[in-house]
């Protein structure tokens, strides 16, 4: 039998304030169980948080409270798609807001080094669109932001 595999995501500590921020932030995402260590390790002692069993919009994670020794890449990130442009301003907010940075075209990193694509689905049909000419100017319009703006991809779309 096959298991559904699950993100195991390293943090330097803060795997349950993590857990806890991507559960009140994303839908259907929530904290299922925090272990604690059983004895003594690297980055910490017995007793301490080790692990915590989360869900991000119903992908299984663990955090692992690894310590220092890595960090997360823009190589891996969670793309989140939404709906609109109250839903995209909303979860871009949330991450950039609780002292994440901004990066471009839909990506933002969450403090503890995360990265996220926050995409409306309008943006991903816009860009895959079969009518290349359209497709191209919405991807040029896109290249120019930070938080993807709705109303200027469907401009640019347009013509």
């Amino acid at each position: 039998m096959t298991s559904t595999p699950t993100l195991c995501l390293w943090y330097d500590g803060t795997a349950l304030e993590a857990a806890t921020f991507y559960a009140k932030t994303f839908p259907n995402s929530a904290v299922n169980a925090v272990h604690l260590a059983p004895g003594d390790f690297p980055s910490g002692k017995e007793g301490d948080v080790l692990t915590v069993d989360f869900t991000v919009m119903g992908t299984s994670c663990v955090g692992l409270n690894g310590g220092p020794l890595f960090k997360h890449s823009e190589a891996f990130s969670f793309q989140v798609i939404t709906e609109d442009q109250a839903e995209t301003d909303r979860l871009w907010n949330a991450i950039v807001g609780n002292d994440g940075e901004e990066s471009a075209c839909g990506w933002c990193k969450d403090k503890w080094g995360l990265s996220w694509q926050i995409s409306p689905r309008v943006l991903i049909a816009a860009v895959t669109s079969p009518d290349r000419a359209a497709a191209k100017r919405a991807f040029e319009a896109m290249m120019t932001m930070r938080k993807i703006d709705i109303a200027a991809i469907e401009a640019a779309f347009k013509g």
